[in-house]
């Protein structure tokens, strides 16, 4: 396995190991020009492929990022089956998915940025998809202090792809803490509510009045402990936001979220064209991993903010659709602005 190592001239630095294209660590200056690793992860690989059940840290994620009810889905008169590998259900691509494969990476350097290409084709009926699917994630880190994450695919039959990262972050630095107070906005005016198995039932619910509205920035931690049927299926935050979208025409990405640490001044803006945000606010995170340094990572020492198509959409015809056919292109751009 092969690590790679990306630097801007602020002092940003990230590193990168093929295997699952994950982020190992993330290094971004506070508001005094200090570097802080960010990211949630492990010291060795063998801790990233021995792991069970796997936290998914820093990974790629495919070919299907989130949930499919019950590991099936029909397409084209057939129904397709899939791991069960949370409870009665398929989860980011299954057993051994695009974040238990070793890419195939390039890197690259341009004027302003440099980056590594990110490659791997997965064959006909991998992990029970159809389709030989050609996947590209390109991974950017800019003068500007922006992470962006391109992702690109193809298939030579119709399947479902949901790609995603999932990085954990905690601004005031990895290991430090809860993330309780990072003071979260969310451009979303509802969610689509989930059943005990964090499945969605179909609805798009609105976050008014609800511990789910974070369209004025609020403390992560601010109504963890609200009574709501949502946070206890989820023993937290766990939901895809349907986040508003400009109205104007624009293809290119428009902000998610915005996440602003007050102790280090680190602030973290998400833009992505896709249509969700799963937010994880690091709920089943229980001290019994070891993290980096020998870090036990207990509750909530860490969220994520996954750009998504809606999970369960291939068994919800009104979600925005994820079948992607022949001769058609997948292509999706999460950008990271610190």
């Amino acid at each position: 396995m092969s690590v790679y190592t990306l630097k801007n001239t602020h002092g940003m630095e990230l590193d990168v190991l093929d295997y699952g294209g994950i982020i190992v660590s993330l290094k971004v200056p506070d508001r005094s020009g200090r570097l802080d690793d960010v990211v949630l992860g492990f010291d060795s690989l063998e801790q990233y492929v021995r792991s069970s059940p796997p936290p998914y840290f820093g990974a790629i994620i495919g070919r299907y990022g989130n949930r499919i009810a019950r590991g099936r889905f029909a397409l084209d008169g057939r129904t397709y089956t899939l791991a069960t590998n949370d409870g009665p259900n398929h989860l980011h691509g299954g057993v051994k998915g695009f974040d238990k494969v070793v890419w195939d990476v390039s890197p690259f350097a341009r004027q302003d940025s440099t980056g590594l290409v990110l490659r791997y084709t997965s064959p006909d009926g991998e992990e029970g998809y159809p389709g030989t699917l050609r996947a590209m994630v390109t991974y950017t880190l800019t003068e500007a202090n922006e992470l962006i994450f391109d992702y690109e695919a193809t298939t030579d039959r119709a399947t479902p792809v949901n790609l995603t990262q999932h990085s954990y972050f905690n601004l005031a630095g990895e290991g430090d803490g809860d993330v309780l107070g990072h003071m979260l906005t969310l451009n979303a005016d509802s969610i689509t509510p989930v059943d005990s198995t964090l499945i969605p039932t179909g609805e798009i619910r609105s976050v008014e009045g609800t511990p789910f509205d974070f369209r004025a920035a609020r403390a992560i931690g601010a109504h963890l402990d609200y009574d709501d049927q949502q946070l206890v299926y989820g023993r937290g935050y766990d939901h895809n936001f349907v986040l508003n979208k400009d109205r104007d025409g624009r293809a290119g990405p428009t902000l998610a979220a915005r996440v602003y640490e007050p102790s280090s001044g680190r602030t973290m803006e998400v833009y992505t064209t896709e249509p969700g945000l799963q937010f994880y606010s690091g709920n089943y995170l229980d001290g019994t991993l070891s993290g980096k340094r020998g870090t036990a990572y207990s509750a909530r020492s860490g969220f994520t903010l996954e750009t998504q198509h809606f999970p369960d959409s291939p068994n919800h015809p009104s979600f925005p659709p994820t079948i992607l056919a022949p001769g058609t292109e997948y292509r999706s751009r999460t950008l990271l602005r610190f």
